[in-house]
Protein backbone atom coordinates (compact mmCIF):
# COMPACT_ATOMS: atom_id res chain seq x y z
CA UNK A 1 0.00 0.00 0.00
CA UNK A 2 1.47 3.41 -1.23
CA UNK A 3 1.93 5.93 1.52
CA UNK A 4 -0.59 8.59 1.40
CA UNK A 5 2.19 11.71 0.85
CA UNK A 6 3.30 9.92 -1.84
CA UNK A 7 -0.51 9.38 -3.31
CA UNK A 8 -0.91 13.22 -2.89
CA UNK A 9 2.53 14.08 -5.00
CA UNK A 10 1.45 11.58 -7.84
CA UNK A 11 -2.06 13.90 -8.00
CA UNK A 12 -0.26 16.86 -7.46
CA UNK A 13 2.17 15.90 -10.93
CA UNK A 14 -1.36 15.04 -12.53
CA UNK A 15 -3.08 18.19 -11.66
CA UNK A 16 -0.11 20.00 -12.97
CA UNK A 17 -0.11 18.04 -16.27
CA UNK A 18 3.19 16.07 -15.75
CA UNK A 19 3.81 12.97 -17.77
CA UNK A 20 2.22 9.47 -16.57
CA UNK A 21 6.26 8.25 -15.77
CA UNK A 22 6.81 11.25 -13.44
CA UNK A 23 3.49 10.40 -11.53
CA UNK A 24 5.06 6.84 -11.17
CA UNK A 25 8.51 8.19 -10.28
CA UNK A 26 6.52 9.27 -6.95
CA UNK A 27 6.31 5.21 -6.68
CA UNK A 28 9.36 4.45 -7.48
CA UNK A 29 10.79 6.88 -5.36
CA UNK A 30 9.45 5.73 -1.87
CA UNK A 31 10.44 2.09 -2.93
CA UNK A 32 14.41 3.41 -2.86
CA UNK A 33 13.42 4.83 0.54
CA UNK A 34 11.98 1.80 1.85
CA UNK A 35 14.76 -0.27 0.79
CA UNK A 36 17.25 2.61 2.43
CA UNK A 37 15.55 2.31 6.08
CA UNK A 38 15.38 -1.79 5.30
CA UNK A 39 11.92 -2.12 5.35
CA UNK A 40 12.04 -5.09 2.52
CA UNK A 41 15.01 -6.44 1.08
CA UNK A 42 15.76 -6.88 -3.00
CA UNK A 43 18.04 -8.20 -4.77
CA UNK A 44 18.27 -5.65 -6.94
CA UNK A 45 17.47 -1.55 -7.94
CA UNK A 46 15.33 -3.04 -10.96
CA UNK A 47 13.59 -5.00 -8.66
CA UNK A 48 12.77 -1.92 -6.43
CA UNK A 49 12.03 -0.25 -9.33
CA UNK A 50 9.16 -3.11 -10.60
CA UNK A 51 7.91 -3.25 -7.45
CA UNK A 52 6.74 0.68 -7.80
CA UNK A 53 5.67 0.63 -10.80
CA UNK A 54 3.31 -2.20 -9.78
CA UNK A 55 2.28 0.06 -7.05
CA UNK A 56 1.27 3.42 -9.52
CA UNK A 57 -0.13 0.67 -11.94
CA UNK A 58 -2.42 -0.66 -8.79
CA UNK A 59 -2.63 3.70 -7.98
CA UNK A 60 -4.53 4.10 -11.42
CA UNK A 61 -1.61 5.97 -13.21
CA UNK A 62 -2.21 5.38 -17.08
CA UNK A 63 1.84 4.01 -17.85
CA UNK A 64 1.87 0.98 -20.06
CA UNK A 65 1.53 -2.58 -18.54
CA UNK A 66 5.25 -3.99 -18.41
CA UNK A 67 6.39 -5.49 -21.10
CA UNK A 68 6.46 -9.56 -21.58
CA UNK A 69 9.33 -10.96 -22.75
CA UNK A 70 9.01 -13.99 -25.38
CA UNK A 71 11.55 -16.99 -25.07
CA UNK A 72 14.30 -17.61 -27.77
CA UNK A 73 13.41 -20.04 -29.94
CA UNK A 74 15.74 -23.13 -29.47
CA UNK A 75 18.56 -23.95 -32.26
CA UNK A 76 20.14 -27.25 -32.07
Amino acid sequence: MPEKKTVERARKDAREGKAPSTQAGEFVREEFEHVREGKHGVSSRKQAVAIGLSKARRAGIAIAPAERKKSKAKTH
